[in-house]
């Protein structure tokens, strides 16, 4: 019979001790009586290293600890070698179901190569370096496929699946049911750890766990953990019959387990250690789960989460079930047994003493002869060995968080045992188990803090009376002043909706201009909700004025080749070289963009060069995003244009209207000569593009170009607590306009905070921690330690967004984060995208997409193949006026450009022409990176991260060129986008909404934002300040390093609580861990 236990950890995981290294495993599992135990944290790259350098090969699957490395032991009695398999725990925290969930798994596997291949696919997920058990923003269905494709041989199992916090069905953050977590995957499921506060008998009054092999492991974060629960194997030592008997294709050869008591879990009842409360479920029910005493949430624990899922009454016997022993650790039972203390060095010289005289400590609990135990222990350990192994126990109950304790004999029986008084009989009573007297109180319950937030309005709610007023509008022009959180992508899907249904409106006359390209599907996804199945969206027009602009000049036969932001700066960049200007490319580009816009050029560029601009881009044969409009608005008031395209402005919507220039202004007045209906939508208080040219007041000018214009104004905010609103609306009222009307729908909420950090860096790592706070902590030690506010529910890392005022802010930002392992997302055009090899990468596809974009190709030449502007434009003329890209034609480009470097990019041209369509973007960039000698790059791996968002090539290179600020996301590691905090700059945060917001470098010189070439626009900083904070739903911290902005002073000081941003302690010292 062979004792396994396959759940421990080593000393890359928090909170381990430094001796979780393969010889003091391999030395109590000898001690103990082990004969297979789990490595752990197979993950960590170092500990795979040292596992690989110590252990040697031993039966298939399996390794022993090299004989040059055992520590001489003392412990009677000769046992095989213990065996290593290999494992790792893996932490999952995602949204699922509208609910955070944290589950961890564990994984065996069949070797070390084997957990190499399956870090890799993680590493390129989340940072698995950092912890043994690393944290991963997975799916535990995406996580247990990953694992399955990696390694088909993998047994995965649900860890501690009743852990309230961090496990399957856990209370705070579990599932009801198996199939609800891993869905299409859960018959790959065969097995089910059931934890320290569990016991099968509690297992057993769950009908739907009855096909599962119920497995118990010890869990440990030290050497002497071994073994506080693990698994009785009748099997020949190899991982296949470790595997046969855990996945049920051996089921007899998994013969029962040997558990904790599991009140001496840590969470087996109910309560709340801070109060020092423990109750039955039916106590908690009684005080409406509050603590009677603070008032705060009880924490639930195991015993009554399983009486929630079960569909059998307690004390009910499963037919055919795995026999199953419950026992407690040796020198717990010498301490209960003596009155000793468990931890001190008596206790510890006899327990040695006992290992020494008789054998393993598994042996001497479960089958040495009570005399040989009475003669090397005395009577009092001898009684209390006798009375475990009868279930003669005494009980405490551990609760939220504090292990529970058990007591084998009284200090009267200890005393007359010792004075050999009396001897007890075999049927003897066992003790009466401990008094438990919860403290209460007739008092009533004090509040729980910020309270849960009311239902947000969505698509199918109702409309409110301003809301209707404007969807049913009959005018031929309406304006809708839509304040933030008002419901204003509502009201403009339900007038798409009314126009389509009620006013049975062609789908072929409607269009709708969105901000974003991001805002567009999701109105088309929300259109396709709202409708009847039977009716198509096909035909309307949904897109950002660029991205319709483009569409409609090449469906009148005019080939575009766009230059993307980069793209247009690099061709500044070009002109401003031959001029010997130092001007910054992007100062010329914005120059000539204001040119084009009407507007006058700034007094620090010269005009020559924006001629020249021009000049060149004609010369290239491209254009830039002005140009598209330009182009467009040509056709339009030239009138050239076929009724099948005019008509589709037959109804326009436009959103965001605040934030259209002049150019844009000019597209819609051109669109809607002669139209039926103009739908306009926006707030001028959110106008935040003056440097583009936007203008605020586009809705005066609107209402000066046509008469009669219906005006609705929504004022019902659906989104915000008061407490947010109260600290945005003092500070829009700086503007002129006078007072704001934004009226609350929720209830009162957390108090906004204000942190003043002492630098960056500083206000970086309070974030980082206050975001470990929100989620409920990132692992069961934080869990256990987490203070603050309370929450009905732990915040998921989607939830939660920072937004800051300039790209540079999120460097360090990102760092911070990594540092405590939080997953994100960057949103925004970083400066990557300038970067040589970047530029290069995205040409190179481009080109291949696009045969015809040969200005693309030549970047690509220059920028990746080091070719000489004379080759790049030789080669790119090769393939001037090809349509599609063909074997002859590359036949042909071998033989014509045989010397390097023209002859390699040719090659890899051709190479990757075949799957440049069809391969996922990352891969493709993966690939194109090591083959193009830019391995280690790191900007090519920002692209790779943004590449991940995209199903295909096409995808991320429209995104990158047509795509605004939200429109471009980065994963912060190589990984999904599942479960991710939120970077981005508070203009891409415009048009968002999150539940809890982090407004950081709300500090002078920030916000506003000062810059030595212009003075700020007070007002349009203001109103972004103002977009900043009403992107929060329920809470808002504003944070900031230094002196204050001054917009935070317009703030009033009853609105906000403000504290320190300095770095806190939550947990007792030697459980906490650094930042760096």
């Amino acid at each position: 019979m062979l004792i396994a236990d396959l759940h421990i950890h080593s000393k890359y995981s928090r909170a381990t001790s430094h001796d979780c290294e393969p010889e003091m495993l391999d030395l109590w599992a000898r001690r103990k009586g082990i004969g297979l135990v789990g490595t752990g944290d197979f993950t960590h790259p170092a500990w795979r290293a040292e596992l690989l350098d110590k252990l040697q090969p031993a039966e298939d699957g399996l390794y022993t600890l090299r004989e040059s490395l055992r520590l001489a032991d003392k412990t009677a009695g000769k046992y095989d070698a213990p065996r290593f398999v290999v494992t790792g725990e893996i932490s999952s925290i995602y949204k699922k179901n509208g609910k955070t969930r944290k589950v961890h798994n564990l994984i065996l596997l069949p070797g070390l190569e084997a957990a190499e291949r399956l870090s890799q696919k993680l590493e390129a997920i989340g940072n698995i370096h950092s912890d043994g058990r690393p944290i991963l923003g997975l799916d535990s269905r995406d996580l247990l496929e990953i694992t399955l494709d990696t390694c088909p041989e993998a047994v995965f199992i649900p860890a501690h699946i009743w852990t309230p916090h961090f496990s399957l069905f856990g209370a705070f953050s579990g599932f009801d049911a198996i199939e609800e977590c891993f869905e299409d995957l859960t018959p790959y499921i065969h097995a089910l750890e059931t934890g320290l506060s569990s016991d099968p008998p509690m297992n057993w009054r769950i009908s739907a766990l009855d096909g599962y092999a119920l497995i118990s492991n010890s869990d440990a974060h030290s050497p002497a953990k071994l073994g506080r629960e693990a698994n009785l194997l009748d099997i020949e030592p190899s991982y296949a019959g470790l595997s046969d008997a855990l996945q049920g294709r051996s089921p007899a050869a998994l013969t029962g387990t040997l558990e904790f008591f599991p009140e001496e879990g840590k969470y087996h009842w109910d309560g709340h250690r801070a109060c020092g409360l423990c109750l039955e479920p039916g106590e908690t029910e009684a005080c409406g789960g509050r603590c009677p005493v603070c008032g705060k949430k009880i924490t639930i624990g195991v015993q009554h989460r399983v009486e929630q899922l079960a569909d059998r009454p307690e004390g009910f016997s499963l037919p055919g079930a795995r026999p199953f022993e419950s026992l407690v650790p040796l020198p717990d039972v010498i301490a209960a047994s003596t009155g000793l203390s468990a931890s001190g060095l008596k206790v510890a010289a006899r327990y040695q003493a006992l290992l020494e005289e008789l054998g393993p400590e598994f042996y001497i609990l479960r089958q040495a002869p009570l005399e040989d135990i009475r003669r090397a222990a005395g009577p009092c350990v001898e009684e209390g060995i006798r009375r475990l192994r009868c279930g003669q126990v005494s009980r405490t109950p551990g609760f939220d968080g504090q292990y529970g304790t058990v007591q084998l004999l009284s200090p009267d029986e200890i005393e007359s045992l010792n004075g050999q008084i009396s001897f007890f009989s075999s049927d003897a009573p066992h003790p009466e188990a401990s008094a438990r007297t919860p403290r209460k109180t007739d008092a009533p319950q004090k509040s729980s803090g910020a309270k849960s937030s009311a239902p947000v309005q969505t698509a199918h709610s109702k409309l409110n009376p301003e809301q209707q007023k404007a969807v049913c509008a009959v005018e031929p022009a309406v304006a809708v002043i839509a304040g933030p959180g008002t419901g204003k992508t509502k009201t403009l899907v339900s007038r798409a909706v009314h126009l389509l249904c009620e006013k049975q409106v062609s789908p072929r006359q409607l269009t709708a201009v969105t901000f974003t390209n991001k805002a567009a599907r999701e109105m088309r996804e929300r259109l396709t909700a709202e409708l009847d199945k039977d009716r198509t969206i096909g035909d309307l027009t949904i897109g950002t004025f660029h991205s319709i602009c483009l569409s409609l000049l090449r469906e009148t036969g005019k080939a575009v080749t766009l230059l993307s932001q980069e793209d247009a700066q690099a061709v500044a960049a070009d002109v401003l070289r031959q001029a010997e200007a130092k001007l910054p490319p992007a100062k010329l580009v914005q120059a000539v963009s204001r040119q084009k816009n009407g507007l006058p050029v700034p007094e620090n560029v010269n005009a020559a060069f924006c001629e020249s601009y021009v000049a060149r881009c004609r010369e290239l044969d491209v254009l830039d995003f002005d140009d598209l409009l330009l182009e467009t608005l040509a056709l339009f008031e030239a009138g050239e244009l076929p009724e099948e395209i005019t008509q589709r402005f037959t109804y326009l919507l436009v959103d965001e209207f605040q934030d259209i220039d002049a150019l844009q202004y000019r597209l819609v007045r051109a669109w809607t000569k002669g139209c039926k209906s103009l739908f306009a939508i926006g707030d001028p208080d959110q106008s935040i593009y003056g440097f583009r040219g936007a203008d605020a007041a586009c809705f005066d000018r609107l209402a000066e170009d046509i008469p009669g214009l219906r005006v609705v104004r929504l004022t019902q905010n659906y989104r915000s607590t008061p407490e947010v609103l109260g600290c945005a609306l003092p500070v829009i009222g700086h503007n002129p306009g006078g007072a704001r009307s934004l009226l609350p729908n929720r209830g009162s909420g957390a108090p906004v905070r204000l942190a003043q950090a002492a630098s960056s860096l500083a206000e970086g790592i309070f974030i980082a921690k206050e975001i470990n706070r929100m989620v409920g902590g990132m692992d069961m030690l934080d869990a256990g330690g987490v203070t603050g506010d309370e929450r009905i529910q732990p915040r998921s890392f989607s939830d939660i967004a920072i937004l800051y005022r300039t790209h540079r802010q999120a460097d360090i930002l990102e760092y911070c984060l990594q540092k405590e392992n939080i997953p994100y997302t960057v949103a925004g055009r970083d400066s990557f995208l300038s970067e040589p090899a970047v530029r290069a990468a995205i040409g190179f596809f481009r080109f291949l997409l696009a045969p015809g974009d040969t200005h693309s190709l030549q970047t690509a030449l220059e920028l990746g193949w080091a070719c000489s502007p004379q080759q790049a434009v030789r080669l790119s003329a090769f393939f001037s006026g090809c349509s599609a890209l063909h074997e002859n034609l590359w036949d042909k480009a071998e033989a014509e450009f045989p010397e390097l470097p023209m002859r390699a990019a040719v090659c890899a041209l051709r190479k990757f022409s075949q799957c440049a369509a069809q391969e996922s973007p990352a891969r493709l960039l993966e690939r194109w990176r090591d083959d193009a000698g830019f391995a280690g790059s790191e900007p090519l791996q920002k692209l790779i991260g943004t590449a991940l968002f995209h199903r295909d090539m096409h995808s991320l290179l429209n995104a990158l060129t047509l795509g605004e600020e939200a429109d471009i996301l980065r994963a912060g590691r190589k990984n999904y986008a599942a479960g991710a905090v939120t970077l981005m700059t508070l203009h891409g945060a415009k048009g968002l909404e999150f539940p809890a917001v982090f407004l950081c470098g709300a500090c002078k010189g920030t916000l506003p934002l000062e810059m030595s070439e212009r003075a700020a626009d007070l007002a349009e900083e203001r109103r972004l300040f103002y977009v900043g904070i009403t992107r929060a739903r329920d809470e808002l911290i504003l944070t900031y390093p230094g002196e204050p902005s001054p917009f935070l002073a317009e703030i009033p000081s009853g609105a906000v609580t403000s504290g320190g941003a300095a770095p806190k302690k939550t947990l007792p010292e030697g459980e906490q861990l650094s930042l760096f």
